[in-house]
């Protein structure tokens, strides 16, 4: 599956790039719920968990929903109105829609799940499909969804008190920075290059324009008809997010360091490390470089047999090569083989 945005028709005045701290908190109460998925701000998710009062670690737990596989909307810019005063079914309907994690229930519409018997036992049982506290929410909306907003407004507060003013003070002039060199490349490299620079599995194809996005659910967005906003973050990654809920703009919520290693080429290095004659070759490399002539001796192969596992490997960029005078010494990459557990877990999360 992928997510396709079409480019034709669509220039740089199409895509807005913006730094709303909402997202960036968002971002952050994944990792402080997720931290296991975060290695890199794991020690800071744990140190600010134990710290923050219980009301916050209870607030954290309840909402939990709404960052944790769908981002909630109201995280983003786009909704008709704030979110105190956003229309009751429309702060319903976008709720109901994280709660059930809408990947899966994607076209059900929830626009009168206040008012509709149908649309709310299909709310419930899409989130009874799910890990609590998914119900929990869910019935806490359908019960009294005004109380619910004020809960979740009160939490917002709170994390701005206890973690998200101090943290936002330090990450901005980061994201500023990083939506400051998108805007420049959208208007000197255009759509087509700032877009595949999002992702390391990102495509490009033609008739009609359009790139390509490896992820795990289908989308089509046409900048052109509905413009794109472009929200760098810091805390999100390594997940590259992308929104489309009907009848509200699109967002790519990307990371300000995209990953050098996409999930192909991920994949293709633990593959080419399944093969017991090329592991055999490693294993001799990995000790010191050596020459073609050398491992077939070692190995009891051809030449060209050597050359051509030398050859995958290198295009994989796990060996190097070494040119000593009229020798060519071929050494294992330990530090990129080291990477691929990691790198493996980078790619399956963006």
């Amino acid at each position: 599956m992928s997510v396709v945005i079409v480019l034709e028709g669509a220039g740089p005045d199409r895509f807005t790039v913006a730094v709303p701290p909402l997202a960036e908190l968002a971002a952050s109460l994944h990792v402080l719920t997720e931290y296991t998925h975060h290695a890199e701000h794991a020690d800071w998710a744990e140190q600010t968990t134990v710290a923050a009062p219980p009301a916050f670690r209870a607030g954290l737990r309840r909402f939990a929903p709404l960052w944790k596989a769908l981002r909630w909307r109201g995280f983003y810019p786009g909704l008709d109105a704030p979110l105190a005063v956003l229309p009751p079914d429309r702060f319903a309907e976008f709720t109901a829609y994280t709660c059930a994690s809408g990947y899966r229930y994607r076209g059900f519409d929830f626009d009168r799940v206040l008012h509709d018997p149908a649309q709310a036992r299909m709310l419930r049982q899409a989130a009874s499909a799910l890990p609590e506290p998914h119900s929990a929410l869910a019935e806490d909306l359908l019960h009294d969804s005004e109380a619910l907003r004020a809960d979740i407004l009160g939490f917002l507060d709170l994390c701005r008190r206890v973690y998200f003013g101090e943290l936002w003070a330090e990450t901005e002039p980061a994201l500023s920075g990083a939506a400051h060199l998108m805007r420049q490349r959208l208007a000197d490299e255009g759509p087509t290059a700032a877009l595949l620079s999002l992702s390391p599995s990102s495509v490009r194809l033609d008739n009609p324009a359009r790139v390509v996005l490896d992820k795990v659910h289908h989308v089509v967005i046409n900048p052109a008809r509905t413009p794109l906003l472009l929200i760098p973050t810091r805390y999100g990654a390594p997940h590259l997010l992308v929104k489309d809920e009907p009848g509200l703009p699109p967002v790519v919520h990307f990371p300000v360091d995209a990953p050098k290693i996409g999930v192909t080429l991920a994949r293709s290095r633990m593959l080419a490390l399944t093969d017991p004659r090329r592991v055999r070759l490693c294993r001799l490399i990995a000790r010191q470089a050596m020459t073609t002539a050398d491992l077939a001796d070692r190995l009891s192969m051809t030449r060209p047999q050597v050359s051509r596992h030398l050859r995958a490997l290198r295009d994989l960029g796990l060996v190097r090569v070494e040119r000593n005078g009229r020798y060519v010494h071929y050494g294992l990459d330990l530090a990129a083989v080291e990477r691929i557990g990691r790198d493996v877990a980078t790619a399956l999360q963006y």
